[in-house]
């Protein structure tokens, strides 16, 4: 029975065991942490938001996402120091200045793939421009309501990016090879976004490339830093900026628009990882993070903060 648990290199766990053991250790402390945050604003009644997600207002959006990146970060650091016998910054967090360098390159990077995703479907007569947040709205509420999505976003890239291209892809690749690694991460990365509001199977095949183009930025580095700064700016700029549906969901939006057109080509009510429209912007995407990387990877500099 031991080679079935034990790896055979060293006297640890399976990647299997490993990756098993941190979900349900994820799961027990979502529901650990979630549940009493959850109950106790129910005791009060609460003034009902008009901000997006629709049944979500801002302060309970931060809130669900501080309670995941609790979740996902607690469990990740107590599996990769028991379970793994690594260390948790081995996962591709070196604090390097390189590192806040990637974080914004990979921000300014996907501002350009969602630019290039606007200008095709604008020019296509898919997008019916309505106006500006500001507009309507005053502009301290704009600036703040645009910062806490932007603070929201960043906790959405670090908790995916360091569960699926942290610690999904590299016990995957201990355990098999990195090629099945990065395939299987990013098959698991399509599925759980199935839950999403308008989920459809081709949502999640666009959602499974998004996950390849996220992994290749990881392999070019070998740090998370730029892979989140890309899940970053994805989220920010499809959403916030350009007013799409963000993974089937609704957020607070500088540009008001009404997208028509065909669904294959515009990804419908789940946004653009569901259409056609953006493999041309994943192809620039890759040929970017690309040139930035240079021409070999792994080029990160050694300088501390």
């Amino acid at each position: 029975m031991r080679p079935l648990f034990l790896s055979p290199s060293e006297p640890r766990l399976r990647a299997g065991w490993r990756l098993l053991i941190q979900s349900l250790i994820m799961l027990l402390l979502a529901l650990c942490i979630g549940i009493p945050v959850i109950l106790v604003p129910m005791m009060f009644e609460t003034p009902a938001h008009a901000l997006l997600p629709p049944e979500m207002a801002i302060p309970e959006l931060l809130t669900s996402l501080a309670v995941e990146f609790l979740a996902i970060t607690v469990s990740i650091f107590l599996a990769r120091r028991f379970l793994d016998r690594r260390s948790f910054t081995s996962l591709g967090f070196k604090l390097t200045w390189r590192a806040l360098v990637d974080i914004l390159a990979g921000i300014a990077i996907t501002f350009v793939m969602m630019g290039l995703i606007y200008i095709l479907m604008r020019s296509s007569g898919w997008i019916e421009f309505e106006g500006f947040a500001w507009q309507t709205q005053p502009v301290g509420a704009v600036v703040v309501n645009t910062l806490l999505i932007f603070l929201g976003f960043v906790l959405v890239g670090w908790n995916e990016e360091l569960l699926s291209r942290g610690y999904h892809l590299q016990n995957l690749a201990d355990g098999i090879n990195l090629t099945w690694g990065v395939i299987l991460s990013s098959v698991v990365f399509g599925v759980l976004h199935l839950a999403n509001p308008n989920a459809t199977w081709l949502s999640a095949v666009g959602i499974f490339l998004a996950g390849l183009f996220l992994a290749f930025a990881y392999l070019r580095t070998k740090q998370l830093w730029l892979s989140i700064g890309l899940h970053i700016g994805w989220n920010f700029f499809e959403g916030t900026v350009f007013g799409f549906p963000v993974s089937g969901m609704e957020f607070y939006r500088l540009i008001r628009h009404t997208v028509s057109g065909p669904e294959l080509w515009t990804g419908g009510a789940f946004g653009p990882e569901a259409g056609l429209v953006v493999l041309p912007a994943l192809a620039l995407g890759v040929a970017l993070v690309y040139g930035y990387t240079g021409c070999s990877p792994s080029s990160s500099s050694s300088s501390s903060f």
